[in-house]
């Protein structure tokens, strides 16, 4: 996250001062749903706004999270389609309801999805898919929720608090709603690091075995290994890995092999080479890589890998470019190709399609979400066409 505090506080911390001009966010995926209980209200939806399609061949889903207390900002959640083939995206409306809607997640399922409220006062979000009704919002226990994600077993939601730099637990029931938190933890060691005034949760997030949560925190640049009580959901932790100080580490991608995963670190513009260890959860940070932004100011955002595991890629904000990595020695290395225009400014967030043929790119000081085509066997990007207008696009979520 950068630093500034959340969009509905009145003073601005680093957060929302690196992405000013619009707002902060970030991302995760999203499929399709279930019916509601009686009574519970629907989030409204703007003219326009079909249900998802059907089929293999048909256009796909794509969610876009927006801030909504922000100058330009955007209404909610906006809702459109794209086409796998051509990558080509179209609006069909917005889901208002939900203040701050900066990261989204969907259940193992498919049948929920899960947003941020980004506020001072913060709040998880669950809205079903089938209806597009808000099933209910729980508070976080903190401040500035910027991340959110769903543990494998669809039974947690795991949530980071930006701006009061903790993590938090809520119980995910049979019908995608959300309990009362479960846990809260805040990040007390070590201090904040250099120019940091306290800590800031920016990710949690499963290790691909499943045995521990991992929580990125850029104020104390560390990252912390929980275990998860998977029947209290309560967090203990088991170890701490810490960045060189200063480094701001922002988010954490895990290579599909499961045994490495790439830091991007916000503060310092670099990327880290991580080793992990599945039996005790502990995390080892390698030395310092370039981002490919040529040393101008740059704010990494965060890698995606692809499904074979051979490619890397980075969204840089400031440099506005796509850095290019070949993954080496079963995921132990990364290998600087270049960069790639994005096409946009200051791209908060990138996912790959499900099928890994294309990446999606949100734009946040140009409302855009641009997309491009990915070639698995070289690595190559190459632009679909034109941007997808959304105001402070900050997370685009295809599903």
């Amino acid at each position: 996250m950068d630093t500034e505090e959340g969009p509905g506080s009145g003073r601005w911390t680093r957060r929302r001062f690196v992405g000013a001009v619009a707002g902060t966010a970030a991302v995760v995926a999203v499929p399709s749903p279930a019916a509601p209980p009686a009574g519970t209200p629907a989030a409204a939806v703007e003219p326009g706004a079909a249900a998802p399609p059907r089929g293999p061949s048909a256009p796909r889903p794509l969610y876009v999270g927006t801030y909504t207390s922000v100058d330009g900002g955007g209404t909610g959640i906006a809702l459109a389609t794209y086409d796998p083939a051509t990558g080509r995206i179209t609006g069909s409306g917005t889901l208002t309801g939900v203040p701050d809607p900066s990261y989204l997640a969907v259940h193992p399922d498919g049948r929920t999805l899960y947003a941020v409220d980004e506020r001072q006062d913060g709040g998880v979000t669950a809205v079903r898919l089938a209806d597009r009704r808000v099933l209910d919002t729980r508070g976080t226990g903190g401040a500035g929720p910027c991340h959110l994600s769903v543990h494998p077993s669809g039974r947690w939601l795991l949530s980071a608090d930006y701006g009061s730099g903790s993590v938090a637990v809520h119980p995910i029931d049979a019908s995608g709603a959300l309990g009362e938190r479960t846990d809260l933890v805040t990040h007390t060691t070590p201090p904040p690091g250099p120019g940091q005034q306290g800590p800031h949760a920016h990710q949690f997030i499963t290790s691909p075995d499943g045995g521990h949560v991992l929580a990125v925190d850029l104020g104390t640049d560390t990252v912390y290994s929980y275990r998860l009580d998977r029947a209290r959901g309560t967090l203990t932790e088991v170890a701490q890995a810490h960045t060189r100080p200063g480094a701001g580490p922002r988010h954490l991608t895990f290579h599909p092999g499961g045994r490495y995963a790439y830091l991007a670190n916000e503060v310092d513009d670099t990327v880290t080479v991580c080793g992990y260890e599945p039996d005790s959860g502990r995390l080892t940070i390698g030395e310092p890589q370039s981002t490919g932004s040529d040393g101008g100011t740059n704010y990494p955002a965060q890698f995606v890998v692809t499904a074979n595991g051979g490619y890397a890629f980075l969204a840089n904000r400031g440099h506005n470019s796509l850095a290019r990595y070949a993954v080496e020695a079963d995921g132990a290395r990364l290998r600087l190709l270049g960069t790639v225009p994005v096409g946009g400014d200051f791209p908060r967030q990138i996912a790959l399609s499900p099928d890994g043929g294309l990446l999606f790119a949100a734009n946040q000081r140009s409302g855009t979400v641009t997309v491009f085509h990915v070639d698995a066997d070289s690595g190559e990007l190459r632009s679909a066409g034109e941007p997808f207008v959304s105001p402070v696009a900050v997370c685009a979520l295809p599903l």
